[in-house]
Parts: structure tokens; C-alpha cells; sequence
């Protein structure tokens, strides 16, 4: 957004590890108490709306968690030009379906906006929330950037690994929760190994989380320690993914359309997934994915074994599966329809009698 010539202020708690990612990415951020909701939350969020806002004049607040929603909705009760909030939903748990829930999408988010049509559908269904009030905007990145390696690039990735072209390289990159499904790879590799002591699989897992002692308990009792690489976070997972012959998301709850399948559908490489959240929207099954149900160990190994005996299969699903991500899941493409529901959340702003600010949101 800042290179579309907007202005954008971050505000997180202080111990969100957006904090210390944001420099990078030369991204202003500023913190407040913010992490908990209560009246400290509360007076904090209002305390920086009313500094900032005198100071950048805001246009737009985009909140993405219950959290900071609720923080900012009730903040701005109390103020008489607060900035128009619209509420980004990137999973799929359900939202609580009752009387202040509505307030909060249906009033005090001028517009909601969800990372998939299935997120969409889940609130107008389950929640009865105006279908006119709820965009669903596809998950965009950045394709020139995550695309397929040239032969040196793949060969320089794979030798960090130590591996040479005879191992088949299974990926997975997604924190270590339990709704990501990892044991259930897990589970699916010692399957493989078994069935072929002397198997040449690796299978790499960037991320790290809450779940790491149970999965590499798991992997040291199934005796699987040669077969697995715990790599942890990430700067850049790019190399990685230029590794691998595979690449497996196994969630089984609260997905949107994670950003890491597109990334490494992108790169053109075969994909094993779920049908979890809005995950279906782009893993068309035998077209752009291999669809498994969900926490079913058993068929994530079938659909694992075909992969890594099918070179033809797995070329032929990374080619539908960029040839998806460039047409409908672009960086460009999201960007621009959330400029759109900026201005449109402005414009009903405008219409309810806010005067605007600024033409550029923040």
C-alpha cells in the first residue's frame, strides 16, 4: 500500500511479533496496550486513535483480529470523528452468533472483508449479516517474485539440504498448530517408511510453534529422525520451496486460503491439501491439487506415494495450479480491491454524515 502511494501506520501490542518484522519491510508501527480486551485495552486503542488521527488525519482503520476489533469499535463510541473501521476475517472458526457479534460486523465494521467466498458465505449464512456489507477479496502474492526455479537456483536449494535428485522432498511451511495437520504427515511418512524401509524421502517443516516438542516427540518415537527436518522460521521461504518435489498442507479447522499454498502453487510445485476453510477455491482436486479428507493419515500416504512415482502428475498439477494463482490470486489484483472497499467504506461513511479527510486511506 505504501508503494500505491497511501499512508499506513501499524499498531500492535508490543509483543506481537509484527513489531519486529515491520522494519523490514519499511512499514511504520507504533504499540499500545492492545493485546488483551478490557478497559486498559480500551482506553489505550482510544488514547492512539485520538493522538494519530489529529496527527495523520486516518481514513480507514483495518482491524484483523477480535481483539483489536472490539478495542476500536468501542473506542470509537466515544469519539466524535472516529476513522471508518472495516474488519478483515482471515479464518474460518465461527464467529459467535448473537446480538453484539451483529453489532460488531453488521454497524461498527462499515465493511467486512474475508479471504475466501466460503469465509463469506459462513457469515451470511450462520450469522445472517447483510450480504452487501461482506466482500470476499482472494488471497494475492506476489508471482514474480514466487515462481518456478531455473536449474541452478533448484540445484543450489537442494544441495543446502544435502539431497541429492533420487530423495523425494516433501514441504510443508505453516506454524506449528495443531489445526495445520503436521502429525498427520507425520503419520502418512512413517506410513511410506514403512512400507519401504530404504525409502529416499525427506520431509522439511519451516515454521515453528506451539505444537514442536509433540511433533518432534512424535517423530523421535516413530523413529522417523532421518526422514525429517525441523527447520523453523524463516526469513525468506523462498529457497525452501525451490527444494522441494512436494509440497503438503494437511489442515484440518480455521483456514482462509493460506498464503503459503499459493506460494507454492506459484512455484509450480504439486500440491496435497484439504478442502479445510476456503481452501477448495484453489485446490481444484486433480487439477491444480491433490484433495485429501481431512485428518486421514491414511490417504494423505496414497496421495504422497502417487506424487513421488508420477513425475508427469506432478508437473502437470504445478502447471494448473500457477496457471490459477496468475489468473485469479495476484498481489495486484488484492491490493487494488481493498483500495476499493477503502473507498467504498468512505463513501457510506460519508453518506451516514462523517466528512472525509483525505483521499488516500491510512
Amino acid at each position: 500500500m505504501i508503494e500505491r502511494g497511501h499512508r499506513v501506520q501499524i499498531l500492535t501490542a508490543p509483543s506481537a511479533r509484527i513489531l519486529l518484522e515491520a522494519p523490514r519491510f519499511g512499514v511504520p508501527a507504533s504499540t499500545a496496550a492492545i493485546g488483551r480486551k478490557g478497559w486498559r485495552g480500551l482506553l489505550a486503542a482510544r488514547n492512539w486513535i485520538l493522538a494519530e488521527h489529529r496527527r495523520l488525519a486516518i481514513d480507514v482503520i483495518n482491524t484483523h483480529s477480535s481483539t483489536d476489533s472490539w478495542l476500536v469499535a468501542l473506542a470509537s463510541l466515544s469519539l466524535p470523528a472516529a476513522p471508518v473501521q472495516v474488519r478483515t476475517r482471515h479464518i474460518s472458526a465461527p464467529v459467535p452468533n448473537n446480538l453484539s457479534t451483529r453489532w460488531l460486523y453488521g454497524h461498527a465494521s462499515r465493511l467486512v472483508v474475508t479471504t475466501g467466498e466460503a469465509l463469506r458465505e459462513q457469515l451470511i449464512r450462520d450469522n445472517h449479516l447483510a450480504p452487501e456489507r461482506i466482500v470476499s477479496i482472494p488471497t494475492g502474492i506476489d508471482v514474480q517474485r514466487f515462481r518456478p526455479p531455473n536449474s541452478s537456483e533448484r540445484g543450489s536449494a537442494r544441495a543446502r539440504l544435502e539431497v541429492n535428485d533420487a530423495v523425494f522432498v516433501v514441504g510443508i511451511v505453516a506454524t506449528l498448530r495443531s489445526w495445520k495437520g503436521h502429525r498427520y504427515l507425520l503419520e502418512a511418512l512413517h506410513t511410506l517408511v514403512a512400507l519401504d524401509g530404504a525409502a529416499q524421502i525427506l520431509v522439511v517443516i519451516v515454521g515453528d510453534g506451539p505444537q514442536r516438542q509433540t511433533l518432534e516427540g512424535q517423530v523421535a518415537k516413530a523413529r522417523l529422525d532421518r526422514h525429517v527436518l525441523f527447520a523453523g522460521n524463516q526469513d525468506d521461504v523462498l529457497p525452501w520451496l525451490h527444494a522441494i518435489d512436494a509440497f503438503v498442507l494437511p489442515s484440518y479447522a480455521n483456514e482462509g486460503i493460506p498464503q503459503a499454498l499459493l506460494q507454492a502453487m506459484a512455484c509450480r510445485i504439486a500440491v496435497v491439501t484439504t478442502h479445510a476453510g476456503a481452501i477448495g477455491e484453489i485446490a481444484k482436486a486433480d487439477e491444480t491439487a491433490l484433495v485429501v479428507p481431512v485428518r486421514d493419515a491414511e490417504a494423505l500416504a496414497v496421495a504422497l506415494a502417487r506424487l513421488r512415482a508420477d513425475a508427469g502428475l506432478r508437473a502437470r498439477l504445478g502447471e494448473g495450479a500457477r496457471r490459477l494463482v496468475c489468473a485469479a490470486h495476484t498481489e495486484a489484483g488484492m491490493l487494488e480491491a481493498m483500495e476499493d472497499v477503502f473507498r467504498r467504506a468512505q463513501a457510506m461513511s460519508q453518506a451516514a454524515g462523517r466528512p472525509p479527510h483525505s483521499r488516500r486511506p491510512v
